[in-house]
């Protein structure tokens, strides 16, 4: 089917344009032919290989159309000739444009979770060259698993590492692994295993024609040094301090991830300053980061890094904040959006699994909600991870003064309640104290919570009292927060004038109805239900109505 269509303005990862000329002396032949199909299969198996997109065949570099050669007007046939020569079969969706009054075809391309080959055995990728262009590239042998494990099909943690024996698995590590398991709550019914049986539990070994290897995650876990230094010569991180440009610490090990994990808390008692809030009876510690966030963000470092790929886990402390970054991007399907709420996997769940049976790593796989909880319960910036690229996670924690009526609110709601508040209202309390006043919308593209969701958990807020309606869908944080910082004037600004005088126009409605319900203040001041309730609640707590009768139409009287 023809039709007309815009195209894209130029080539990127996945917009590729191809001439379907020849020179003016090729035969007759090739120039009925156009763009040679050998060439158009590499073009295909290298953005299969990658993030799939669209070859647009009739378009020339700079985006000028010259049209369709003869041979390539057949889709079906297209569709069929890309199966047949590719491997695994790959397909494709072909249809023919008219722009300018000239053919192009459009060939979609989907994103492969597979290795696709040619069927002459060529595997190819794409890139982008320094220049920005894009440009098809040979998937050495070398380079399989790292895409593989890109896409989860294949977990790098769980492979035998045939150079290795049972004895470059260190007792001493296998002790420390068991104390750990004793001190963070991990899986007590490991303590009760030999040496031999824990490290099968945790898949550190794994018997192969009736010989017993480590696996990766067994030296990650237990290895000895020179072992690892050996084995996985990927395995290196870094604690850095920097004061101004000058280096005041710059230390590199090659040591087992609990060993380092260990150390590496003790570094940051030297370098995480702490001041005091009296809360009560208690004087409660505010260090420059949350240790919690601290251990998360490292835990996830070193269990989602890519193994395959050489690279530091790097800490690095400065004025401006803390840095924790990794080798190897999001994995498949996680992006800067969607951190928060997407379903936990990671790049390694056979190291992933054993740190949480050991009790270093969150274990419901949601690390990433306390690394936000520990910024946001100190009212500070939410850490940052913008600058993460395709070969790197950059994890970015800043430096901030905590806000110490915030944090009371916080503290007061889940003493309260018995429970600690969830990441989703953290989220939205941290947003509003933020923007100070924020639409359902708003929240919903600053959050990341999903608007199936969001409304419960507005509503719950608001009957909670931790925030306030101001207008249809329009909220502030609540006037608690607001008065008892000596703020009263901002709270007026932001709830608005008409705000403060609804308990005066509910108790007006009252005296000339003689009653008043909870639908009638919806109608009267164009608010939820649950923001009518809370006001009904507020003036009978005050002695100012009484409930008349109850049940599912309450009505109210003046007292």
């Amino acid at each position: 089917m023809i039709k007309d269509m815009d195209i894209p303005q130029k080539e990127s990862l996945t917009v590729e344009f191809k001439s379907d000329l020849q020179r003016p002396d090729a035969s007759e032949k090739k120039r009925k032919s156009g763009y040679p199909d050998s060439d158009l299969i590499d073009e295909i198996v290298g953005m299969a290989n990658t993030e799939g997109g669209s070859l647009y065949l009739g378009v020339e570099d700079d985006g000028a159309i010259t049209g369709l050669a003869p041979a390539h007007e057949d889709t079906i046939g297209l569709t069929a000739m890309v199966s047949n020569r590719t491997v695994p079969s790959l397909t494709i969706r072909a249809e023919i444009i008219s722009i300018q009054g000239k053919k192009i075809l459009i060939i979609d391309i989907p994103k492969s979770y597979s290795i696709i080959a040619t069927v002459d055995g060529k595997i190819l990728r794409r890139r982008i060259k320094a220049d920005g262009s894009p440009e098809n590239v040979p998937l050495y042998p070398f380079e399989i698993p790292h895409r593989l494990s890109n896409l989860s099909q294949l977990d790098v943690s769980a492979q035998p590492i045939s150079e290795g024996q049972l004895e470059d698995l260190s007792h001493e590590q296998m002790n420390r692994i068991r104390s750990i398991i004793r001190e963070r709550n991990g899986d007590q019914a490991l303590l009760g295993l030999t040496d031999e049986e824990l490290q099968k539990a945790l898949h550190m070994i794994i018997e192969r024609d009736g010989i017993l290897y480590p696996t990766l995650t067994g030296l990650l876990l237990a290895g000895r040094e020179e072992s690892i230094r050996r084995l996985v010569p990927t395995m290196c991180s870094v604690f850095q301090v920097l004061q101004g440009t000058d280096i005041v610490m710059n230390e590199e090990f090659v040591k087992p991830i609990p060993e380092t994990l260990q150390l590496y808390d003790e570094y940051m008692k030297a370098w995480n300053p702490e001041q005091e809030m009296e809360y009560g009876l208690f004087r409660i510690p505010i260090p420059a980061f949350s240790r919690p966030a601290f251990r998360e963000g490292l835990v996830n470092a070193f269990a989602h890094r890519d193994y395959t790929m050489l690279g530091r886990v790097r800490i690095m402390i400065d004025q401006e904040g803390m840095t924790i970054s990794n080798p190897g991007g999001f994995i498949d399907g996680v992006t800067l959006d969607n951190l928060l709420t997407v379903e936990p996997h990671g790049r390694n769940p056979c190291l992933s699994d054993a740190l949480k049976r050991i009790g270093l790593a969150e274990k419901t796989g949601r690390g990433v909600d306390r690394i936000f909880e520990g910024s946001i319960t100190f009212g500070r910036p939410w850490p940052d991870y913008s600058q993460s690229t395709s070969e790197m996670v950059v994890l970015f924690i800043a430096r901030g003064k905590a806000d110490l009526p915030f944090m009371k609110m916080i503290m007061d709601e889940q003493q309260r309640t018995g429970k600690e508040l969830g990441i989703n209202p953290l989220l939205i309390l941290s947003a509003l104290k933020s923007y100070r006043k924020l639409s359902k919308s708003e929240l919903i593209k600053i959050t990341h919570i999903p608007r199936v969701r969001i409304g419960i958990i507005l509503e719950n807020m608001v009957e909670s009292g931790l925030i306030e309606e101001t207008g249809k869908n329009i909220f502030i944080l609540s006037k608690n927060l607001y008065t008892g910082t000596g703020k009263a004037k901002e709270y007026v600004r932001q709830a608005g004038i008409d705000k403060i005088r609804y308990p005066e126009m509910i108790l007006k409605l009252a005296k000339t109805q003689g009653s008043i319900t909870k639908g009638d203040i919806v109608q009267l001041l164009h608010v939820t239900p649950s923001e009518a309730y809370r006001q009904l609640r507020e003036l009978r707590s005050q002695g100012k109505i009484e409930l008349l009768h109850s049940g599912r139409y309450a009505a109210y009287k003046l007292t």
